[in-house]
């Protein structure tokens, strides 16, 4: 269970880490999913419902940006989410009543794994309120060279910024933004079984895997259940209708009920729209948009 000062931290900083989240057990079970389900992808040419692949991508040489919805690939990541000090965690920082949005399990490549530009995930799918976050549980040790998440402490505090160029939803920031402030950056480095926590208005970022080892983060990003969403970018909500999308609703429920009274909040936002060109990733998404990267090199 998260102590108060743990939890005045994120509530004033916007981010946490928690050490040894998941026990060694459950880890090295994570970790023989996660190599199962990459080594999986080896046969494909072309990103798929599952998978989204990053550049070079070969059967001898996989190389993936992403593992998509992984916890409805296995169970085994919805028993962790749902039965762990993750739950605890969860419940701790969003009480009761939660659900989650999405999933994802980054498997930022070694030898220069793509980059995550930043941004802010409140830009993606603002909601009546911001009680939303995301963890991210470390799958393998993570440092300065293999890509680590980046924060920017209290910048869920300010404005969202625009995440627009070209005229479209680009999923990214302009580095050269002068509401965008990189020196006060915050690296979130950890052993495996470290889980990293962030609000959905904190600036985040990650660059690109130097090292010879893949950087694999599994991300749950959650909400508390009076927080309903106003608009989702690429979001398969829109086509439900009344009835599925209730189905839907009490599907993604990771702890407690549905609410029913959604919770009104002045919180600033703006639209992800129009879309990008390609809009099927956040990798698409801000590289089809045309942003200008915050970790070009040289």
């Amino acid at each position: 269970m998260l102590t108060q000062d743990q939890k005045e931290f994120y509530d004033e900083n916007g981010y946490l880490m928690v050490e040894d989240v998941v026990t060694p057990d459950q880890l090295a079970k994570l970790q023989t999913i996660t190599r199962e389900m990459i080594d999986a992808a080896r046969p494909l040419k072309e990103s798929d419902e599952r998978y989204d692949l990053d550049e070079g991508h070969t059967a001898e040489n996989p190389r993936l940006t992403r593992i998509k919805l992984p916890h409805m690939q296995n169970p085994y990541f919805w028993e962790i989410l749902t039965q762990s000090r993750v739950t605890e965690v969860l419940n701790g920082l969003l009480g009761p009543n939660t659900l989650i949005n999405t999933s994802k399990l980054n498997t930022k490549a070694p030898g220069g794994g793509a980059a995550v530009e930043w941004h802010q995930d409140w830009a993606f799918y603002p909601h009546t309120n911001d009680d939303l976050l995301a963890f991210g549980l470390m799958l393998e040790d993570v440092d300065e060279a293999n890509g680590p998440l980046m924060v920017i402490p209290g910048s869920h505090k300010g404005p969202v910024l625009s995440h627009h160029v070209n005229g479209v939803f680009a999923g990214a920031v302009n580095p050269d933004d002068p509401e965008f402030d990189l020196s006060k950056a915050v690296t979130l480095t950890g052993k495996a079984g470290s889980m990293t926590v962030h609000h959905v208005r904190t600036l985040h970022g990650s660059a690109p895997n130097m090292s010879d080892r893949n950087r694999l983060i599994l991300f749950y990003e959650l909400a508390r259940a009076d927080a309903w969403p106003i608009l989702g970018s690429s979001s398969y909500i829109h086509a439900l209708g009344q009835r599925k999308f209730w189905d839907d609703i009490q599907s993604r429920m990771v702890t407690g009920q549905p609410v029913l009274e959604p919770r009104l909040e002045q919180v600033p936002a703006r639209m992800p729209l129009p879309p990008a060109p390609d809009n099927t990733s956040i990798f698409k998404t801000q590289k089809t948009a045309g942003q200008k990267s915050a970790f070009a090199m040289g």
